[in-house]
C-alpha cells in the first residue's frame, strides 16, 4: 500500500518556513561549518560519557552493486587482482577499484553542504556558480574532514505508532519526533546528532526493492521546525529524509532545501537502524556516542559513510 500526503504546503508556505529558519542561523555569512558549529569539544566529552556498554554498531547498509528498482545505477566493484593473477611462488596482492554513485536511493551517505542550490545559492547564501564541473569550490564534505562525533539520538517512529513500517507516501511530523522522545525517554539536544528510523531498511528487506525515488516514507517539511529550535547538528534517516510524493508544492527535496540549504545541517540518507533500534530497546537507553567519518573529497558533494553507534 503507498500512501501520499494529506497535509500538503502551497510553495508560498514553503517559501516562508524556508526564509524563518533561514534566518534562524546565528552565524556570520561567512560561516562554513553550519550546524556542526553546534558540536563543541564540551558537547563531544558529554557524547563520550554515553559509552557504557562498549558496543559499537554501524548504521550503514552493505554497498550493493546490482541493479534493482531503486538503484540502477549501483556501485560497480571490479576485481583488478586475484589469485588467477598471481605467480605459482612469491608475493602477490588481491586488488579492486570501487565506482559508485554518491547519491543513490540505496547506498548510505553523507550529503555535503554544497548539495543543495536553491534559488541561486547554496548555504548561508554562497553563490551556486561555487559549484563546477571540477566539484564545488565551497561547501563542499572537506568541511566535515576531522569527521563528525557527538550524542546520537535515535528516534523510532514505526515504534511510536505501533507498525513494522512507514508506508511509502506517509511523513514524518515534528509532533511525531516530540512524542517519540517522550515515550523513549530521550531529550534531544543542542549540538546531538539526530537520527529518525521509518523502517525503509525492514521493509526493503522483507518485501524487496521499490522505486524508492517515486514513493517513500520521509519527514514533513514542517518537522524541520523541531531540529532547528533543537539547534540538532546532522540529521539522518534510514529513508532519503524526504517524503515522496512530495508534501510541498513545486519543490522535490523540501527537506533537503530546509536542512542543507537554510539551516546548513548536513544530512545522512538510507542509513541501516535494524541491529541499533534493538540494542537500543534492549538497554532501554535512545542515545549514544556516534562517530561519521566522511571520505577527503576536496570538492565532493558527498560521501559514501559508516557512521559507528557505541553504546
Amino acid at each position: 500500500m503507498l500512501l501520499m500526503s494529506t497535509a500538503g504546503m502551497t510553495e508560498a508556505e514553503f517559501r516562508a518556513l524556508y526564509e524563518r529558519l533561514r534566518g534562524s542561523i546565528p552565524w556570520p555569512p561567512g560561516d562554513r561549518r553550519g550546524a556542526l558549529n553546534y558540536i563543541t569539544p564540551a558537547e563531544i566529552r558529554a557524547a563520550a560519557a554515553e559509552v557504557q556498554m562498549g558496543r559499537a554498531v554501524s548504521l550503514a547498509a552493505p554497498v550493493e552493486s546490482r541493479v534493482t528498482p531503486d538503484d540502477p545505477d549501483p556501485a560497480r566493484h571490479q576485481m583488478t587482482g586475484t589469485a588467477a593473477d598471481a605467480p605459482p611462488a612469491g608475493l602477490s596482492f588481491a586488488t579492486d577499484r570501487l565506482e559508485m554513485n554518491i547519491h543513490g536511493n540505496a547506498d548510505s551517505h553523507l550529503d555535503a553542504l554544497c548539495h543543495v542550490m536553491y534559488d541561486g545559492h547554496l548555504y548561508n547564501g554562497v553563490p551556486a556558480d561555487m559549484v563546477t564541473a571540477h566539484g564545488a569550490e565551497e561547501l563542499s564534505v572537506e568541511v566535515a574532514k576531522d569527521g563528525i562525533t557527538g550524542r546520537g539520538v535515535l528516534l523510532d517512529i514505526p515504534r511510536l505508532r505501533g507498525v513494522r513500517w512507514l508506508e511509502p507516501g506517509d511523513h514524518v511530523t515534528a509532533d511525531d519526533l516530540t512524542r517519540a522522545a517522550a515515550v523513549q525517554q530521550v531529550e534531544v539536544r543542542r549540538g546531538d546528532l539526530l537520527f529518525v528510523r521509518v523502517g525503509h531498511r525492514r521493509r526493503r528487506a522483507e518485501l524487496g526493492p521499490w522505486d524508492a525515488a517515486s514513493a517513500r516514507a520521509g519527514l514533513h517539511p514542517t518537522a524541520m521546525e523541531f531540529v532547528a529550535d533543537r539547534q540538532v547538528a546532522v540529521l539522518g534517516s534510514d529513508s532519503n529524509n524526504d517524503t515522496a510524493g512530495n508534501p510541498a508544492d513545486k519543490v522535490e527535496f523540501p527537506v533537503h532545501v530546509l536542512a542543507i540549504n537554510a539551516l546548513g545541517v548536513h544530512l545522512l540518507d538510507y542509513l541501516a537502524f535494524g541491529e541499533l533500534a534493538g540494542v537500543c530497546e534492549d538497554a532501554g537507553r535512545w542515545s549514544f556516542l556516534c562517530v561519521i567519518a566522511p571520505l577527503r573529497l576536496p570538492a565532493g558533494t558527498g560521501s559514501p559513510v559508516n557512521p559507528i553507534a557505541i553504546l
